[in-house]
């Protein structure tokens, strides 16, 4: 089984949902007392985040670089970022060092793909709303067409997530304000709506709406079990 190296803590309440998932990924896989080998960076958010609403992004590829040659060195084979907003600055990562990095961008575009998904709403933070980052890379290597909420919607997706998700405070009335503006997104022509912040599924799953969503964190997390058990031959151990 490969080693994996997962930057978290952006913020730590999704990095949970990652660990968790990872380790159930592949004990689903192995069975037994199966479980994953992970190297965890937990990060403080609070200095990032405001790093992030100044525009620093080159100090934040440096401060998580840093995070990424530190798992290298102690042995990780693969970069795991738990966070959707920080792959924007994956491509300082990714030159800073010598294993893979699993971008959730490619992971996502993989799904939309074998789902038929051409048109897809998007949910996240203003900066993966609003950047090229992620938009760009799923129609550039996916040919997948993004649609983002109206300006107003967008900035309160934002600020629940920074608000409230992000201090695991999860309301119902932020709830069924997300689901309308997924609901104004299939409206618009979307055939599903990706989840584009990994705190996102901790407050709306699918069974609160009938349009289709695309939870990150899970669809990172099983690209993640696909990568540390590649080239394993094992057989199922009970």
């Amino acid at each position: 089984m490969k080693k994996l190296g997962l930057i978290g803590g952006m913020s730590w309440e999704s990095t949970v949902s990652y660990y968790q998932a990872i380790n159930r990924g592949v004990n689903d896989a192995l069975g037994g007392l199966h479980s994953a080998s992970i190297l965890l960076s937990s990060v403080d958010f609070a200095p990032i985040e405001q790093l992030q609403h100044q525009g620093k992004w080159d100090d934040m590829a440096r401060m998580l670089s840093d995070e990424a040659k530190r798992l290298e060195n102690a042995g990780a084979s693969a970069i795991v970022i738990c966070t959707n907003t920080m792959h924007k600055v994956a491509p300082q990562i990714e030159e800073a060092v010598s294993i893979p990095l699993l971008h959730i961008a490619d992971a996502t575009g993989k799904a939309l793909q074998e789902a038929g998904v051409s048109t897809v709403g998007l949910l996240g933070t203003q900066f993966t709303m609003e950047q090229p980052f992620y938009t760009e890379r799923l129609k550039e290597k996916f040919g997948i067409k993004v649609l983002i909420p109206n300006t107003s919607q967008r900035q309160l997706v934002h600020n629940i997530i920074y608000e409230q998700l992000c201090k695991g405070v999860i309301c119902v009335k932020s709830r069924s304000a997300y689901i309308d503006v997924i609901s104004a997104l299939s409206e618009q022509g979307a055939q599903g709506v990706i989840l584009g912040c990994t705190e996102i599924a901790l407050l709306v799953q699918q069974s609160q709406t009938p349009v289709r969503l695309f939870d990150t964190t899970s669809i990172h997390a099983q690209a993640a079990v696909k990568f540390a058990l590649s080239q394993n031959s094992k057989d199922r151990q009970d």
